[in-house]
């Protein structure tokens, strides 16, 4: 799929764990290095480190 969109359309992803970590989650640093590549080439990377939306309201729901 990256490899389909790659320079043709906007892709927004987000993660709770940095790109450096994204690696042990796929389990082949070729294939992550590539995939970063892509992802990162051009990209406008938003660091959020605000609480969690959905722990948020769940702190709310079980309170």
């Amino acid at each position: 799929m990256i490899h389909q969109l790659y320079e043709q359309s906007s892709l927004i992803l987000t993660s709770n764990r940095s790109p450096e970590e994204w690696t042990e989650l796929v389990g082949n640093q070729g294939m992550m290095t590539a995939i970063l590549d892509r992802l990162l080439h051009r990209v406008e990377v938003i660091h959020m480190n605000n609480e969690s939306h959905c722990l948020k309201h769940q702190k709310k729901i079980f309170q």
